[in-house]
C-alpha cells in the first residue's frame, strides 16, 4: 500500500510544480507583465476613487456639523440678513471713486 501512495503523491507534486512553472514563465512574458501593470493601474484608480469619495463624504459631514454652506462661506449674519456673496475680486467695493 505504501508504494502506490508515494507514486500518486509524487505524480501530484509533479503536476502541481509543472503548472506553477508554466504560470511563472507566462507571467514573465511581455504580455504577462503588461497584464500585471494594467491590473495595478486599475487597482490604483479604484483606490483613488474610493479615497476621493470618502473625502467628499467626510467634508460634507464636517460642513454640516460646522454650519458651512456647500461653497464654503460661513453662514454668519449681520443684523439678521446674510452678507452678500462676492463672485470675483472685481466685485469688491472701490474706495476712491471720482
Amino acid at each position: 500500500m505504501g508504494r502506490p501512495l508515494w507514486f500518486v503523491a509524487g505524480a501530484g507534486v509533479g503536476v502541481y510544480a509543472a503548472a506553477r512553472a508554466r504560470r511563472a514563465a507566462e507571467a514573465l512574458t511581455a504580455d504577462g507583465l503588461r497584464d500585471r501593470v494594467r491590473g495595478w493601474q486599475v487597482g490604483a484608480r479604484l483606490f483613488a476613487e474610493e479615497v476621493q469619495q470618502g473625502r467628499a463624504e467626510r467634508e460634507t459631514e464636517l460642513r454640516e456639523q460646522l454650519g458651512l454652506r456647500p461653497h464654503g462661506i460661513p453662514e454668519l449674519t449681520r443684523g439678521g440678513e446674510a452678507p452678500p456673496a462676492r463672485t470675483s475680486p472685481t466685485d469688491a467695493p472701490k474706495e476712491n471713486e471720482n
